[in-house]
This record gives C-alpha cells, structure tokens and sequence, in this order.
C-alpha cells in the first residue's frame, strides 16, 4: 500500500514541478522533485531489503525524505511561490510521514522482540 501511495503521490508531484519550473522557480522544482520522488525509490528498495535491518534502514530514508518534501510543499506554499492550492499535496504527505513512521517504529520494535 504505502508502495504505491508513495508513487501516486510521486505523479502529482511532478505535475506540480512543471508549473513551478513554467514560473522559474528551479530550486524549489528541484528540490521538491527530488525529495518527493525519493520517497518512493526507498520504499520499493526496501521491499527488496537483504535483511529486516536494511528494510528498517531504508524506511527510514523514506521518512525522513517525506518529512523534508512537507517542508518544501509548506515553503512554497506559504511563500506563495504558486497560485495553485497545496493542501491536498500537504494532506497526502502528511498521510504518508505518519505511515512511513509507524513503519519504521512497528519495524523496529520487532526486531527488538525477536532478539
């Protein structure tokens, strides 16, 4: 689930990408795109993890980039760097930061009870 989540949310982001690079805001296109795209890359390298520990490593790569693509989605919307409404990129990352979290944590937790 959170697999494909993360690569839907990965479309819409990069339809938003092309009206920021239409506005010539570069560094938020690519900054955004790369952390947002991220997220998904980690997720799916995760599922194919040699071990739970490389699975809880790269889920957490995965948060930490949904965390860093709210920050650029809240800078360019408060910024008011495009016209278009945001909340609904906010509110899906939001979702995804607070899935990927209790991955890594129900994750982790695990491997602490098996050992």
């Amino acid at each position: 689930m959170i697999e494909e989540r993360s690569f839907q949310f990965a479309l819409e982001v990069i339809k938003l990408i092309k009206v920021l690079r239409a506005k010539r805001e570069y560094v938020f296109a690519d900054q955004l795109l790369r952390s947002a795209t991220s997220i998904g890359a980690n997720v799916s390298e995760a599922s194919a993890g040699q071990s739970k520990k490389d699975f809880i490593a790269k889920m957490a790569i995965a948060s930490k980039e949904s965390r860093e693509t709210r920050y650029w989605l809240r800078l360019i919307k408060e910024g008011n760097i495009v016209e278009e409404n945001l909340d609904g990129y906010l509110d899906e990352i939001e979702q995804i930061v607070k899935m990927l979290t209790k991955i890594v944590k129900t994750s982790q937790l695990n491997v602490k009870t098996q050992n």
